[in-house]
């Protein structure tokens, strides 16, 4: 008997953390029994499009977030659903379009729609009001929801029913090793350096902006410190004006899209997310995981935190304050295995993904469809 195959939607499969979640879902899923598709909303090649296509797995390529066209993507919704009746599960991870796509899906009678939470709010920008506004009629053509954290839930759902998916990983990827970090920072040649670190996609969420002042404060008090910055994204060249204007030089490195995360968490010293808002973030997960302290804004909901590794900062707080802050959290932290921790709270990909393919057949069973 062939897999079931599961349409997952999404933006694109650009590196970023709802990314690395699906991915980490999709590598340690039994595709024996079930394989993940990928309907994207750009044209566009993306980081992880040759891993998927090498998993097994087809990439359907719209474009209505490059076009506008939106006529055009209900036309291109119809044909799929109708060339490809396979699909009797669509996983909607894009919650401003889900009122077109999960609307489309059910008139073509497929069983199982559900919507999946990422985030606890949007951006403060005539883009974000709109996003919001359409966010408010995902859950209208569902009939399952998911969400990333409780924050996210009530987010999206309100008071309604939903269950928590939490964003696991590969702990062993993530694993504190003291050979792979003197390793790393000496291809960094941050040998002497304390190393701050950030990853996440260059837009107005995660504060980036924010985050060179507060990097700025701690060379004041730290003069042999360096800020890693891995991510791409639309707000990079501000960020890097802003570098120049602050005249933080090579103390700010700029690493783009990395395929090594997992090694660069080795050669920090600390990890900082000072982002406006988040779901879950995954990034928070793994830093923890690689036994690093780490510093998260307080809109960071408190479920990020599963060991004490973690501490909160306020976004009203100065970046001098801020500063102080990740100096202390530091020095006081030392590098230690948090996998105990880390499978305690579910942040194991391997129990999840488990839970995720029996979820996943069992609907198809509740459905009638593999009976």
């Amino acid at each position: 008997m062939k897999p079931i195959r599961v349409l997952q939607v999404i933006p694109n499969m650009q590196a970023g953390g709802l990314e690395s979640f699906i991915m980490n879902v999709y590598r340690h899923i039994d595709r024996n029994e079930v394989q993940f598709d990928f309907l994207v909303h750009y044209n566009k090649h993306c980081f992880f499009d040759d891993e998927i296509e090498h998993l097994g797995g087809k990439i359907y390529r719209f474009s209505v977030r490059e076009d506008n066209r939106v006529f055009k993507y209900v036309r291109d919704l119809n044909r799929l659903f109708r060339e490809h009746p396979e699909y009797k599960v669509i996983h909607g991870h894009m919650a401003s379009l889900a009122f077109i796509y999960l609307y489309v899906a059910k008139k073509h009678k497929i069983p199982i729609r559900i919507i999946h939470s990422h985030n606890s709010n949007t951006e403060n920008t005539m883009k974000g009001c709109c996003k919001l506004f359409l966010s408010k009629f995902a859950k209208k053509n569902a009939n399952i929801r998911f969400s990333c954290s409780e924050m996210a839930g009530k987010f999206l759902f309100g008071n309604e029913n939903y269950k928590v998916i939490p964003n696991a990983i590969d702990i062993d990827k993530f694993r504190f090793n003291l050979n792979v970090r003197q390793e790393m920072r000496g291809q960094l040649a941050v040998e002497d350096k304390f190393v701050v670190g950030h990853i996440g996609r260059f837009n107005t969420q995660k504060n980036h902006m924010f985050l060179l002042d507060i990097f700025s404060e701690i060379l004041k008090l730290k003069k042999d410190s360096v800020l890693l910055l891995i991510g791409a994204g639309e707000t990079e060249a501000q960020v890097r004006n802003k570098v120049d204007l602050l005249g933080l030089g090579d103390a700010v490195r700029f690493l783009g899209v990395r395929s090594d995360v997992n090694k660069l968490y080795q050669a920090m010293d600390v990890f900082v997310l000072p982002s406006i808002f988040e779901g879950l973030p995954v990034v928070g997960i793994e830093a923890q995981a690689a036994g690093l302290p780490c510093v998260f804004s307080d809109t960071v909901t408190r479920e990020a935190k599963i060991t004490d590794l973690v501490t909160f900062e306020s976004l009203n707080s100065s970046a001098k304050e801020w500063a102080e802050c990740i100096l202390h959290q530091a020095t006081y932290k030392i590098r230690r295995d948090t996998s105990h921790d880390i499978i305690k709270a579910g942040y194991d990909i391997n129990a999840l993904a488990k839970v995720m393919e029996n979820f996943y057949l069992e609907q198809y069973n509740i459905n009638g469809v593999l009976k």
